[in-house]
C-alpha cells in the first residue's frame, strides 16, 4: 500500500495547483461547493491516477517526479489507477456537470494513450510535448472556470482563453525541463521524449523562449497593474533560480540532474501559489 502511495504521487499535484489557483482568481462568483470538488476531483484522484498509470508501464528504476528511488509497480497501481479514474467520473457527475466529467474522461482517456505501449504517446516527442501542456494547461484551466462559474457557453470562455494559453505557455517550458534528467532512462525504453529531441542545453533554451513568451502573456492579460508588480516580484526566485541553473548546467551537463529539476519544481509552484493564492483575495 505505501508503494502505491508512493507511485501516486499525489504531493506531485501541488506543482499543478497553479492553475487551479488563477482560473479560481479570475472567477468573478464562483460556486464554493463545486470549486471545493473540483479541487479534490483534480488533485486526490485525476492527476495521481495519471501518474499512476505512467509509473505501471513505465516501470522506472531511475528518478520520476518526486521519486528518487521508485518503488518497484505492482498490478494493484493498476487497479488503483482505474478506481481513481472512476471515482473521479462519478463524483464529476454527480457533484459538478456533465461538461467537466467530459473534460475528466477525455484527460484519462489521453493520460492512458500518453504511457500505455499500444499508443504511447511518450515516444513521439513534439506530439506529446502539446497535447500534454495543452490539456494540463490551457484545457484545466477553462475545465475549472467553467465549472465553478456554472458556465454553458463556450462564448462565456473567450475572455479566458489569453489566460489559458498562458498556463499552456508555462508548461511548455516547464515540462520539457521535468524530463532532462531523464535521458538515459528513457533511452533505454526507445522513448525520444521532447527534452531528448532538443538536448540537454536546447531543454533549457526551450524554456527561456516560453517563460518570455508567458511573461508577454501576462503583461497582455494584466497590463500594468498592481497583480503584475507583485508577479514580478514574487517569481524573482525562481528566475534567479533558473537563470543559477542554466548557467551551472552550461558548465556541466552533470547540473541537469533530478534535484536541481525538483527545486526548480517547488520554487515555480510555491511562487505560484502565493500569487494566485493573494489574487482570490484582491
Amino acid at each position: 500500500m505505501k508503494n502505491i502511495l508512493l507511485h501516486l504521487r499525489i504531493p506531485f499535484s501541488f506543482f499543478l495547483l497553479p492553475i487551479f489557483l488563477f482560473a479560481l482568481s479570475q472567477s468573478p462568483h464562483p460556486d464554493t461547493a463545486k470549486g471545493w470538488w473540483v479541487f479534490f476531483i483534480l488533485h486526490f484522484l485525476l492527476f495521481p491516477a495519471s501518474n499512476a498509470y505512467n509509473s505501471y508501464y513505465d516501470k522506472d528504476e531511475g528518478s520520476i517526479g518526486l521519486l528518487e528511488t521508485p518503488p518497484p509497480v505492482t498490478k494493484e497501481l493498476y487497479y488503483v489507477a482505474w478506481v481513481c479514474d472512476i471515482l473521479a467520473l462519478v463524483l464529476g457527475w454527480l457533484f459538478v456537470g456533465e461538461l467537466f466529467t467530459g473534460y475528466l474522461l477525455i484527460y484519462g482517456l489521453i493520460s492512458k494513450a500518453y504511457s500505455h505501449p499500444l499508443v504511447r504517446l511518450k515516444k513521439y516527442p513534439i506530439l506529446s510535448w502539446v497535447i500534454v501542456t495543452i490539456f494540463q494547461g490551457a484545457l484545466t484551466y477553462l475545465a475549472v472556470f467553467q465549472s465553478i462559474n456554472n458556465l454553458q457557453t463556450f462564448a462565456s470562455l473567450i475572455p479566458q482563453l489569453l489566460p489559458a494559453l498562458v498556463c499552456t505557455s508555462n508548461l511548455l517550458a516547464i515540462y520539457p525541463l521535468t524530463q532532462v534528467y531523464q535521458h538515459e532512462e528513457d533511452a533505454k525504453r526507445g522513448d525520444m521524449t521532447m527534452s531528448r529531441l532538443l538536448g540537454i542545453k536546447g531543454t533549457f533554451l526551450n524554456a527561456c523562449f516560453w517563460l518570455l513568451l508567458s511573461g508577454g502573456g501576462y503583461l497582455g492579460y494584466f497590463g500594468f497593474t498592481l497583480p503584475l508588480l507583485l508577479l514580478v516580484i514574487l517569481l524573482f526566485p525562481l528566475l534567479a533560480f533558473f537563470g543559477w541553473w542554466t548557467w551551472k548546467t552550461w558548465d556541466d551537463e552533470h547540473n541537469a540532474n533530478f534535484r536541481n529539476t525538483m527545486r526548480l519544481n517547488l520554487l515555480a509552484s510555491v511562487c505560484l501559489n502565493i500569487f494566485f493564492g493573494i489574487l482570490c483575495f484582491l
